[in-house]
């Protein structure tokens, strides 16, 4: 995904995911306490993604690419791929490649023009089970808008955001109230998990074995991409998922209720992998089953290590 600069559109997709966080860390890195809930909540979401972008991403991107964007540090890639407007303006019709159109009446609150469309379908599942722990979470800690507006750490985490690319645009996000904060941190958490778990772990089962034979230059370049490849859909024995806490993390919050709002989010996750592995059993879903169609596995929340083509980490730590 990383090898050929004329993929601009998986270019795009990786400096969305991968560079776009790389702002938001480093805000709540400087203006949020490691005892703040907000920081908290954040906390799982952020393991390794700064040390990979400083150190590879800027490497891994087509030289040509990279050039462009300028060799100071890797914050040229995240705000070169206008990570605002992608960050906070968007809609779920962006967020599920424009296959979702917002139906109150439907459980997730949208609908799909298509249904056979694993990633959107599966997508939606896991953005409405975070979005409804964030929700629980803030409305936990900050239970009106006065809250939100008088929480000088949390203002100045925001301020900082928001003053370091667009303060001027007419469409500049604001955050006073509950909505605006949940719904800005879920976005933040779909991206770092969900998201990136899509487009990044599916690599190798799906890309690392070429049979476009005439665009291969050479055996050697194929073998460079599939190493390549190999290396980014690996998952790491350490890995921490989404909905799992890690023996380091036991203690990561000391707050009854908020421990068994995210016991909820950690079932509500264990049943929507059943309901994946229903839909992967549908013949009639034939984007799923069939003849030399795989299962889409790859919003399972769980996975062991190595290359398994699915499983959902809390964090871009690759």
């Amino acid at each position: 995904m990383y090898m050929f600069a004329s993929d601009a559109n998986n270019i795009m997709f990786r400096l969305r995911t991968d560079a776009s966080m790389e702002a938001y860390i480093i805000a709540t890195h400087r203006q949020l306490s490691s005892m703040h809930p907000i920081y908290k909540l954040l906390h799982p979401h952020m393991r390794y993604s700064l040390p990979w972008n400083l150190a590879l991403l800027p490497t891994s991107i087509s030289g040509d690419i990279a050039q462009g964007l300028g060799s100071k540090s890797s914050s040229n890639l995240c705000f070169s791929c206008s990570c605002w407007w992608y960050l906070f303006i968007r809609s779920h019709n962006e967020n599920f490649g424009g296959m979702a159109v917002e139906d109150p009446s439907m459980p997730c609150g949208v609908r799909l023009v298509i249904e056979d469309y694993p990633y959107a379908a599966d997508g939606l599942l896991i953005w409405s089970a975070i979005k409804d722990w964030v929700e629980s979470y803030i409305n936990h800690f900050y239970p009106d808008a006065s809250t939100i507006a008088f929480d000088v750490e949390l203002q100045a985490w925001w301020d900082e955001i928001k003053n370091r690319d667009k303060r001027n645009e007419p469409w500049s996000p604001t955050l006073k109230t509950q909505e605006d904060l949940s719904g800005k941190l879920t976005t933040m958490i779909w991206i770092a998990s969900g998201q990136h778990a899509a487009i990044n772990f599916g690599q190798y089962p799906f890309g690392g074995y070429l049979t476009f034979l005439s665009s291969l230059p050479t055996q050697l370049q194929a073998t460079k991409v599939m190493a390549v490849q190999d290396t980014l859909s690996t998952h790491s024995p350490d890995e921490e998922y989404l909905g799992q806490l890690h023996q380091s993390q036991s203690n990561w919050i000391n707050d009854p209720e908020a421990i068994e709002l995210y016991k909820k989010f950690s079932a509500r996750l264990t049943k929507i992998e059943e309901i994946i592995n229903d839909r992967n059993k549908d013949a009639r879903l034939k984007n799923r089953t069939g003849a030399g169609i795989p299962p889409y596995e790859l919003l399972l929340p769980s996975s062991g290590q190595g290359v398994a083509g699915r499983g959902i980490p809390n964090s871009i730590s690759i």
